[in-house]
């Protein structure tokens, strides 16, 4: 059947009315709605009816972020709520405004008042009735309604009245704002201290930055609220009070969810940045990367490992052992971190394959017999602590071409990773794309902290540590390694 074109403009201005992508789509017809914007702007919807009562999202750098969240969502809140009281809260003033403007731009426009002909600022009416209401960068005010637009800067104050919908877009100006101690109190002072005090029941918040610093606001609200991170929108519950947490990665690292359904190390938006750029990018600063395009921030300050760790690309001719260490999972919540390696004449390690797995033994076995047998592993170390032995001995059935030697690790744990780190760096190589192949080894080994309490897994470290000291005892003094005491 075919419409009419009237009929069938009707029909899509009804559905830019109901839904929030098809509202963006209406105001921006050339927007590029890529799986990711479509789950993105479902998300965003489900705030503006109320669904989600606090929100904290994270998305790179360049992908829409703000565009969502600070222009076309407080245009469409006000267009179905002409008396919601919103505020667009950025690191300084100026930065807010322009979000306030921006959204002052979409309302005057044709194409909205269309949609929500009730949603008008001054400019848009005639008549001396309209001078007690104000359309200034840091206030629109809805005439013959209730509703506002305030934009605020941090640190500065939120005058007027209660704050029906609290917007919180990049506190942080930089990573220098982020890593600074002061600059991430002064900004929890004035969040809890300045926004939140304007909030009341139904009040609801939407947090969209980027993360430079695990203590940042987002960091602080992760340690003292109820936190859910949304993996399925059949997750959402209108009546629970914590906050919904959600994090786009560029590259995905993470196993593929109903929200997030892509493939490890593809691309979040692949027509505007690659994979291939991403990996770029991440080549050029990881710390940089991890927290900007990410969403995994982390302190430069306190890591035990200097970025980045030598690399390779192919393996060199003159390998003369492929070797295997394997540490078995110490209780329920550690990881499995068996390192398939190859040595050179020079002394060189090049880590070749990784399995690195919370599963249990049954599943593991399996899994580490496969890299014994992909990388035509010679000798394997396996620790017999905790098991090890059972599963030392399982593994030799498995692969009877691999020599498996089980033995117990009586040495302080802290000590022998923190001894060794720099040893591990001068002499350990990864693969190019390692954080592509392992991207949870990567990250607890990238991530890792000096203050050893600081850090949820040891595992991958652990077992770095290990590959060092076998190899240190097998060359004996005289040998290339040096170990640092």
């Amino acid at each position: 059947m075919q419409y009419s074109e009237e009929l069938r403009r009707a029909f899509e201005e009804e559905a830019a009315r109901r839904f929030f992508c098809d509202f963006a789509s209406y105001l921006y017809p050339n927007l590029e709605i890529t799986p990711f914007h479509d789950v993105y702007y479902k998300i965003l919807g489900m705030f503006a009816k109320g669904k989600i009562r606090k929100l904290i999202v994270t998305v790179p750098p360049q992908h829409g972020k703000s565009l969502g969240s600070s222009i076309l969502l407080p245009a469409y809140l006000l267009g179905i709520n002409p008396d919601l009281q919103i505020c667009i809260a950025s690191y300084n003033q100026r930065h807010a405004n322009k979000f306030n403007k921006r959204v002052q731009r979409i309302i005057t426009s044709p194409q909205y008042q269309v949609l929500f002909g009730e949603t008008k600022l001054k400019s848009l009416v005639k008549g001396l009735a309209t001078r007690k209401y104000e359309e200034t960068t840091t206030l629109a005010e809805i005439v013959n309604h209730e509703g506002s637009l305030r934009s605020a800067g941090r640190n500065g104050t939120i005058t007027g009245n209660a704050v029906d919908i609290l917007i919180v877009d990049d506190l942080y100006k930089n990573d220098q704002e982020a890593n600074s101690p002061i600059v991430r109190e002064e900004t929890q002072e004035w969040y809890f201290g300045t926004a939140v005090s304007r909030l009341h029941n139904k009040s609801q918040e939407l947090i969209v930055f980027t993360r430079w610093h695990d203590e940042d606001l987002i960091g602080h609200i992760e340690r003292k609220e109820d936190v859910i991170t949304l993996l399925d929108l059949e997750q959402i519950d209108p009546d629970f009070r914590g906050w919904y947490k959600i994090n786009f990665p560029a590259l995905q690292n993470t196993t593929p969810s109903p929200i997030d359904p892509r493939k490890l190390g593809e691309a979040l938006w692949p027509t505007r940045q690659s994979a291939e750029l991403l990996q770029r990018k991440r080549g050029l600063d990881e710390l940089a990367f991890e927290c900007m395009y990410q969403g995994s921030p982390m302190a430069k300050e306190g890591l035990l490992y200097t970025l980045p760790f030598l690399t390779y690309t192919e393996l060199p001719q003159n390998i003369v052992k492929r070797y295997n260490y394997t540490d078995t999972a110490d209780t329920g919540d550690d990881y499995l971190c068996s390192i398939c390696y190859s040595v050179d004449r020079e002394g060189f390690i090049y880590i070749t394959d990784v399995v690195y797995s919370k599963e249990p033994m049954e599943v593991t076995e399996g899994l580490v017999a496969n890299a014994f047998r992909d990388n035509n592993t010679q000798f394997a170390y396996i620790e017999s602590n905790n098991g090890g032995r059972g599963f030392a001995r399982s593994i030799q059935r498995m692969v009877p071409t691999t020599r498996v030697d089980w033995f117990h690790q009586s040495g302080n744990k802290e000590a022998r990773i923190v001894n060794n780190a720099s040893t591990v760096q001068q002499w350990i190589k990864m693969p190019e794309d390692w954080a592509r192949r392992w991207p949870a080894f990567y990250m607890d080994i990238i991530k890792f902290r000096r203050k050893f309490n600081a850090n949820k897994h040891d595992d991958a470290p652990d077992a770095v540590t290990g590959i060092i000291e076998k190899e240190v005892q097998q060359l004996r003094r005289g040998s290339k390694f040096s170990t640092t005491k």
